[in-house]
């Protein structure tokens, strides 16, 4: 697991694990939820554009930190595609994240469900 998500009453919260707090340089995101649009599943992120990195890391599959792409700051934690959850922002420092989570298709669901109950 490369992250731990919890929703609270007022934030989305994201945990990266282990090394990768080092990797990306962030110990912990609160996102409150009038700043969160909602999330989806997509393992289809191998094929986006990533754009440059800083700081953080990118070996292969792995990407943890921030990347720069199309003019937008984005925070990404991730080991491998299938397990990608995208989380949409707005007014934030990023303008998404880009997480691995286990059982991404509930925890995308549950996130959109909690931001659009706003």
């Amino acid at each position: 697991m490369n992250n731990i998500v919890t929703l609270t009453d007022t934030t989305l919260a994201v945990e990266p694990q282990g090394l990768d707090k080092v990797w990306s340089f962030t110990s912990r995101l609160s996102i409150p939820w009038s700043h969160v649009r909602g999330a989806t599943h997509d393992p289809g992120m191998k094929a986006e554009p990533k754009g440059w990195r800083g700081p953080g890391l990118r070996r292969g599959s792995k990407l943890s930190g921030t990347f720069h792409a199309d003019g937008q700051r984005q925070f990404w934690n991730i080991s491998g595609y299938e397990n990608t959850v995208v989380v949409e922002l707005v007014d934030e420092r990023f303008s998404r994240l880009v997480l691995s989570l286990d059982d991404p298709a509930q925890q995308a669901a549950a996130i959109t469900a909690r931001a659009g109950a706003r």
